[in-house]
């Protein structure tokens, strides 16, 4: 086939609610990377809570992203795309705006009433309700508004629109914060969203492609749901993976505190957290083509051992380059490991499982996510605040990551699950 027929094949291929979903996908990734890139030092520095306090508040809001996506899918085939993705962006509209007007003299009432560590924890759980149900609404969208003949190449499309959406947040959260307020950076993210749901009311109509299978029943979700949990060997490899996550968020969760206090108070942190999302958008084909011929659980170990050793070059280095060096570590190893994490998942589900499967992949994100705060908290604390060591800090992170990887290779010799074909 000519370039010229994939192009027409490509310009027929898909529906306008595949555009609109996936336009819609990368604002919503530029206002989740924008108020997460700023979110730790703003609960720090403006909002004052202790080191500690604003890890967990930080890990609380990436990881209740991640488990409440398990569900998402399920609300938006009942809700329809089109109503769960206009929902979706009304509520992190509100909720980003909420989030930036924390220290505001018109909420001054409400902290008077509620103490603000409890205003703050209601606040940020507010945008994983959007964001679990756009993850789905938009997966979603690709599969039913592409024609089969470019639906690998529809999905290629979204996850480079979530990439570039994942690295223009921080640039656009470093621009905000410096000439505006770290506030601002919220309110640019409520204004992004914003917009979308009223794109979203124009633009779209809901995908009804022939052939699409009824939505299961409740009860066989449950079902399903329930077979997944009893799959010990499965949860078990979820489990020890939340390692790598643990430590991944701590991109997000520690490492700006840890460069602004400890490494250069003048710092760009926000900008630096583009590093990755620039490296993998680049990339993504050529390390595709690398490992294509590798094991789908190898590449995963083998990722996930590159990805650990990111904070060894902060801490023997200790300077902006070698923050960004482990950003650019950490993001190789990503690179490596993600896309052959969920084909290894996809192998494993039995028929008629795929789905939930593929849903419970998100838990190590969430359970990371979550563990990643307290963990990095206490211990950037006790390192940083108690014993004047910082760097032992990052080598400790090190450590939880080393350890994770052992662990992966134990159970791909030990517990020895269903394993996927050999070139994955």
């Amino acid at each position: 086939m000519s370039f010229a027929q994939r192009l027409d094949e490509v310009k027929s291929g898909f529906e306008r609610a595949f555009w609109v979903a996936n336009i819609s996908e990368l604002f919503e990734r530029l206002s989740y990377y924008a108020a997460f890139a700023s979110l730790a030092r703003y609960l720090h520095e403006t909002l004052s809570f202790p080191l500690e306090r604003a890890a967990n508040l930080a890990g609380l809001f990436g990881g209740l992203v991640w488990f409440l996506a398990i569900f998402g899918g399920a609300i938006a085939d009942r809700l329809g795309f089109r109503r769960a993705l206009s929902l979706a962006y009304l509520i992190l509209a509100v909720s980003y705006f909420l989030l930036g007007s924390l220290a505001t003299t018109w909420m001054g009432p409400l902290r008077a009433t509620i103490p603000l560590i409890v205003l703050v924890t209601l606040v940020l759980m507010l945008p994983a309700l959007g964001i679990a149900l756009v993850k789905p609404s938009v997966v979603g969208t690709t599969a039913r508004a592409s024609n089969e003949n470019v639906r690998s190449i529809g999905y290629s499309i979204y996850y480079t629109l979530v990439n570039i959406g994942g690295a223009l947040g921080p640039f656009v959260a470093s621009w905000v914060h410096k000439n505006l307020s770290v506030e601002n950076v919220f309110r640019v993210s409520a204004l992004s969203v914003f917009v979308m749901f009223f794109a979203v009311l124009l633009f779209f109509r809901e995908p009804r492609k022939s052939g699409d299978v009824a939505t299961e029943s409740l009860s066989i979700t449950l079902r399903n749901f329930l077979k997944v949990l009893g799959n010990p060997k499965f949860m078990l490899f979820l489990l020890i993976f939340s390692g790598y996550w643990i430590v991944y968020w701590q991109e997000f969760v520690t490492l700006p505190i840890y460069v602004h206090d400890y490494v250069n108070s003048a710092a760009d942190t926000e900008r630096m957290l583009s590093t990755g999302p620039l490296i993998v958008i680049a990339f993504t084909v050529v390390f595709s083509v690398m490992t294509q011929k590798i094991s789908a659980f190898r590449a995963v170990l083998i990722g996930t051992l590159i990805s650990m050793l990111g904070f060894a070059v902060l801490a023997t280095f200790g300077s902006i380059a070698a923050a960004y060096g482990t950003l650019v570590v950490i993001a190789v190893g990503e690179l490596i490991q993600q896309p052959r994490y969920y084909d290894y998942i996809s192998r494993l589900a039995p028929p008629g499982q795929q789905g939930t499967y593929m849903g419970f992949a998100f838990l190590p994100l969430g359970i990371g996510a979550f563990a990643s705060g307290p963990i990095g908290g206490v211990l950037l604390h006790h390192f940083g605040e108690v014993q004047h060591r910082p760097a032992l800090f990052l080598w400790a992170l090190t450590g939880i990551g080393m350890a994770t990887t052992v662990l992966l290779w134990i159970y791909d010799r030990v517990v020895q699950p269903a394993r996927p074909t050999a070139t994955g």
